[in-house]
């Protein structure tokens, strides 16, 4: 089983991707299954899973009921406000959906991301923690202290971070991202999403030998059972299409890695780590 296990849909009129504004005409268009279909069958990917795009419940429903008509949706990663007091209840409907596999903890959009240390974050997902609940971790690289400090006090969490925690790649800049990574990889349930790396590199001039380090350092201290391969499609079209994210990937790996180390990447671990 080959799986993408980070990628979006989107139907503009729904009205709640306010990042998504005419002035990314790439990106401000309906994408659907029909439309990353193709890419998947080049490079023999049988399944995905959906990553909310939104930060809202609507379209986390939006995802689930997507999936009832799509089989390619192996399970959807939907949203959830963990300051909000009815999260629980909301997090148990739609636990109800067979592909509901988890939900994203958006810290990328807040102003200050210690307030994931509050307690009242903390306590939250403490209880997402002792039920095993996969949850993505959205953050970027000047947020990456934060979560060192949360993980100490939820050692035990099914978390994976998302987008390698967006390095500054277009400046070439690897610390303190290296170090701060090689210390939350001690953590044995924290997985890493090889995903989101185009669109943090330039734009228009990025070259595949500009994400070799980032890629070997995850896969060092990760190791080949805590990563998996993410498109962040169609977000990954500001910079590149579907072809060339899996081919910088590819051309990333240890000569080392053969096709056990590869199928875990592409696919096994994401079976794993989401329970699918």
């Amino acid at each position: 089983m080959r799986i993408d296990a980070h990628q979006h849909y989107w139907a503009i009129e729904r009205g709640d991707y306010g990042w998504i504004t005419p002035e990314v005409p790439v990106l401000y268009r309906d994408f659907g299954p029909e439309h990353l279909q193709p890419n998947l069958n080049r490079h023999g990917i049988s399944h995905t899973i959906a990553v909310q795009a939104a930060p809202t419940l609507a379209e986390t429903e939006y995802l689930l009921a997507l999936s009832d008509r799509t089989e390619s949706i192996a399970g959807v990663v939907g949203y959830l406000d963990l300051f909000d007091p009815e999260h629980l209840s909301h997090f148990e409907r739609f636990e109800r959906h067979q592909r509901f596999v988890g939900f994203r903890v958006m810290i990328q959009e807040l102003q200050d991301a210690n307030v994931i240390l509050q307690q009242t974050f903390v306590e939250a997902l403490k209880e997402y923690e002792q039920r095993d609940t996969p949850i993505d971790l959205l953050l970027a690289v000047h947020q990456l202290d934060s979560l060192v400090q949360l993980m100490k006090q939820v050692p035990n969490l099914r978390g994976v971070i998302d987008h390698l925690a967006k390095p500054r790649i277009a400046a070439g800049e690897l610390d303190p991202w290296r170090s701060q990574l090689t210390e939350l990889a001690r953590y044995p349930k924290l997985y890493c999403k090889l995903s989101g790396m185009v669109t943090e590199a330039s734009h228009e001039s990025w070259r595949p030998e500009h994400f070799i380090a980032y890629i070997r350092h995850v896969l060092e201290v990760f190791g080949p059972d805590r990563v998996m391969f993410g498109s962040d499609w169609p977000v990954c079209l500001l910079a590149a299409g579907y072809d060339e994210v899996v081919d910088v990937l590819e051309q990333a790996l240890p000569a080392s890695w053969g096709d056990a180390e590869r199928s875990k990447l592409f696919g096994l671990n994401a079976k794993e780590f989401y329970k699918l």
